[in-house]
């Protein structure tokens, strides 16, 4: 059974593989739940001209805001971008193409990738510059876009637990878009808190299935917080 076994024991042989030009999907959603070690691993790499898949891309110094330092990011398709002074620069001087994505649509746009469906109708976004040059159809009387799904050359994942076949449990809410970022990539990378032999993973708790799974290694994680709020 040894050549079922996923897990990496370097964050250079987790993101092996990954070059110049490719298209990453990430997992998280703000700073929850993030790949955060995959992330600094690809800063550490260098990697260029990177097309990042994400809900966000980060904050300055920290997540995905990290490759946007050395001008790793060549384009960035994301729902949100209000956390990141340096992203906002880079956007409005023209040094970074962004995708602006309705957040709904993004999940979709993952999970469809990973069930290799190629497109899909959606109502959202219709009438505004979300829909500009995209195919339109009406459906029970309601105007819908068409919208393409998403895969990636890679995707980079934040679990919880996972087994050593790459079976991974989310822990509440940093499942957000992990789940759907898991089945989008052509290599997915799923980086945990704690791995366990086979068989101790209740298979009904298992969000992802380790068939979606490629390389699983063990982190540890600052798990930052965006804005930190408390009573005096």
């Amino acid at each position: 059974m040894a050549g079922f076994n996923k897990v990496v024991n370097s964050y250079e042989e987790a993101m092996a593989g990954l070059e110049d030009g490719m298209t990453v999907v990430a997992g998280g959603f703000g700073l929850c739940g993030i790949p955060e070690n995959l992330i600094n691993q690809i800063k550490t790499m260098g990697t260029k001209d990177l097309t990042i898949v994400s809900n966000n891309c980060g904050v300055d110094g920290f997540g995905l805001g990290v490759l946007l330092e050395d001008r790793q990011v060549k384009k960035m398709v994301s729902s949100y971008v209000g956390e990141n002074a340096l992203f906002m620069q880079q956007l409005l001087a023209g040094e970074l193409e962004v995708v602006l994505t309705p957040q709904g649509t993004l999940a979709e746009k993952m999970r469809a990738g990973g069930a290799g469906i190629p497109a899909f109708f959606t109502a959202t976004g219709y009438g505004t510059p979300v829909a500009e040059g995209k195919e339109v159809r009406e459906f029970n009387g309601r105007k819908c876009i068409l919208e393409e799904s998403i895969t990636g050359d890679f995707a980079i994942v934040k679990g919880w637990k996972a087994d050593r076949y790459g079976n991974v449990i989310y822990r509440h809410t940093a499942q957000n878009f992990n789940p759907m970022a898991a089945t989008a990539g052509k290599i997915t990378v799923v980086e945990v808190e704690e791995i366990v032999e086979p068989g101790e993973l209740d298979p009904a708790h298992i969000h992802t299935p380790g068939i979606y799974v490629n390389r699983v290694i063990l982190g540890t994680f600052e798990k930052r917080i965006e804005q930190r709020t408390v009573r005096k």
